[in-house]
């Protein structure tokens, strides 16, 4: 099937539009080696420059991975950047369960793994977000990199890589939960325990913690639902 590019988009993209759609309906199964440049390049009826330029697109993606004289297998069927949309579609109870869910195992293992260096930023962080409460904007940029701080206390690659994609979502709910008068006021000692928690190594002590600071918004957001 021959490849148009419409509108502004690369044929490049287009490319990457077309595989993509191969694999989301299963085309290729996990593990499977994927059609070579040559054949794939013959089937949509562009160059092999154009379709390897989408291969790469799709093992940046996470979606493909190239092995040196073997070929290029399947690894996801599903593309991360949608599951990744459709996070940052979510409405604030959402991203408060799944804030939790990240933020209560990063806490976990940043007790464990923790350099002085961490919990000197978070208290940085922490310093300088002091007296900006009715600066929305400034005070959610703040108090994002404090949790991004705390996550990447863990030293685990993959959750720091997954929260910092999904902390523009966390920052958008913030905002709004700074500027509606009915969400609690955010209070600076919670934040302070979390860095205590994390300091004294106790894994334990440092998840239930962080579980508990995000907690007092949750409960808010279930009552303002439940409302209707």
């Amino acid at each position: 099937m021959a490849l148009r590019a419409a509108g502004r988009q690369s044929l490049v993209d287009t490319v990457v539009d077309a595989l993509r759609a191969q694999l989301t309906a299963g085309e290729w199964a996990v593990g499977d080696r994927i059609p070579t440049e040559h054949a794939l390049a013959e089937q949509l009826q562009v160059g092999r420059n154009t379709v390897r330029e989408a291969v790469r697109v799709l093992v940046h993606a996470g979606m493909l991975r190239s092995r040196q004289g073997e070929g290029t297998f399947v690894v996801s069927c599903a593309d991360p950047g949608e599951i990744m949309r459709g996070v940052q579609r979510a409405g604030v109870r959402d991203v408060l369960e799944l804030r939790i869910a990240l933020e209560a195992e990063g806490a976990r293992l940043a007790a464990l793994r923790h350099e002085p260096a961490d919990i000197a930023r978070m208290r940085e962080i922490l310093a300088a977000q002091r007296g900006l409460e009715r600066q929305h904007e400034l005070y959610a940029d703040y108090d994002v990199d404090f949790h991004i701080a705390v996550v990447e206390a863990a030293h685990n690659a993959a959750l720091s890589a997954t929260y910092r994609w999904f902390s523009s979502s966390v920052r958008e709910a913030l905002v709004t939960s700074l500027s509606d008068e009915r969400m609690p006021f955010i209070d600076d000692g919670p934040h302070e325990a979390l860095v205590d928690a994390i300091a004294s190594g106790d894994p334990e002590v440092a998840e239930r913690t962080a579980r508990a600071l995000l907690d007092v918004p949750k409960r808010a957001v279930d009552a303002l639902l439940a409302e209707g």
